[in-house]
């Protein structure tokens, strides 16, 4: 038996968009058309224009020539910008659609959440939703049987499994829909941005669970913006870009170089800076990052901010955030630490925040930078959000001849001196 779970050949789905929607028409419309359709044809060849309404329409290809293959057992990511054509793949995989050309086969029973209550009818109960969605996936009734109180456990939403679905909140419909296509045991298991919905605690709830059933060795093919999920779930990942693969390989390097794209990165006043607020007449005018070898070896941070503004302003405080490229927060500065030194903006001012040995503090690696001014306390000016990336060497922490890479993260307060320099 091969053991490959999915395989993708040259997909493409292609779809129609605009066209001139047709009004109510009467039979007198109908034959009145029909008589003056030779002279409106001859006119618009004349003119030059398209023929008819079909040349108003328009046609885009939401896939093109995708190819891939997934194992069974693998854990694969499936990354790309809003409109990249994630969703269509997955729905021409779980067969709600069908491709314009290539094929796709998928060698296994396919349970699918790719909507909040996908699947669901509303007038049905929670409990009879569940049988519903389950022969629909193929499963006989003993199966379901064996597997009801699992995800009546799951879903945390016993009280209701007698209600009917319309009178479900989203977040309740999201737990049963999940709890569903995640126990009743299908050989692939494709979800699409199931993370982006419902709380904290069931968020992780549904890491866990994918986990569990990559673990048994099943197939899971997951889409989402979150990359912290996708890092941690998978092994390998399919960046999709205009409808195509862009990258397809280990997931540490599609994520990197599909964040690399997706900003603007900059150590200038290109591109992100500057931004001005006229509301409040101030503006970040410009960054730039140095990363300066020091006398004992290590590395010194210096992060210069050029502040203007349209009046003086007093009471300023400056923050500053650095996460990693997926988003988790490492290290911040606050404003309110920062104003009895700032203190006060007049026209325009350097504001240079300097970290030692920046080395020490952090594993080598990417870090974006944010920056924001407020009146701590009292009022938000201004903010914007990933300025620059920096990179930070790597080193051996720890003597024990390894450099070491960003790996974990974990909150860092870092030891920041900071300049102020008027202009």
């Amino acid at each position: 038996m091969s053991d490959v779970a999915v395989r993708v050949e040259g997909l493409g789905k292609q779809y129609r968009i605009g066209g001139k929607r047709e009004r109510y028409r009467t039979l007198r419309d109908t034959l009145a058309d029909a008589f003056t359709a030779p002279f409106r044809r001859a006119g618009r060849l004349l003119r030059g224009q398209a023929y008819g309404a079909a040349g108003l329409e328009e046609t885009i290809w939401a896939l093109k020539d995708v190819s891939f293959e997934v194992k069974h057992g693998e854990v694969v990511g499936i990354i790309g910008r809003n409109g990249a054509g994630k969703s269509t793949l997955l729905k021409v995989l779980s067969r709600i659609t069908e491709p314009t050309e290539g094929y796709a086969d998928v060698y296994g029973r396919v349970g699918s959440l790719l909507e909040v209550g996908t699947g669901f009818h509303p007038e049905l109960t929670g409990r009879e939703n569940i049988y519903l969605n389950g022969a629909i996936l193929g499963m006989t009734r003993a199966e379901i049987d064996r597997k009801f109180d699992e995800i009546v456990d799951f879903a945390e939403i016993e009280r209701f499994m007698d209600t009917p679905v319309k009178h479900y909140s989203s977040g309740m419909g999201l737990r049963l829909g999940f709890a569903v296509a995640a126990h009743l045991e299908p050989e692939i298991l494709v979800v699409d941005e199931v993370l982006a919905v419902g709380d904290a605690a069931f968020q992780k709830k549904c890491l866990g669970k994918m986990g569990e059933v990559a673990g048994e060795g099943r197939t899971v093919l997951l889409v989402s913006h979150n990359m912290a999920a996708i890092q941690a779930l998978c092994h390998q990942s399919i960046w999709i870009e205009g409808g195509r693969v862009n990258q397809n390989g280990g997931t540490q390097k599609v994520i990197e170089s599909y964040l690399d794209s997706a900003y603007a990165w900059t150590t200038n006043t290109s591109g992100i800076l500057p931004i001005f607020s006229q509301t409040h007449g101030i503006g970040i005018t410009g960054c730039s990052v140095h990363l300066d070898p020091s006398n004992d070896g290590y590395t010194t941070l210096r992060i210069e901010i050029e502040i203007e503004t349209t009046r003086i302003l007093k009471r300023i405080g400056l923050g500053i955030t650095l996460t990693t490229t997926e988003g988790t927060l490492v290290s911040m500065v606050d404003p309110y630490v920062t104003e009895d030194i700032i203190d006060r903006v007049d026209h325009r001012c350097r504001c240079t925040f300097i970290c030692d040995e920046i080395d020490r503090y952090l594993a080598g690696g990417d870090y974006v930078l944010s920056i924001w001014v407020e009146k701590p306390r009292v009022e938000y000016l201004i903010r914007a959000e990933k300025v620059t990336k920096i990179t930070i060497p790597a080193r051996d922490l720890f003597g024990t001849g390894r450099h070491f890479q960003l790996q974990r993260n974990g909150f860092v307060p870092l030891p920041m001196r900071l300049a102020i320099e008027a202009e």
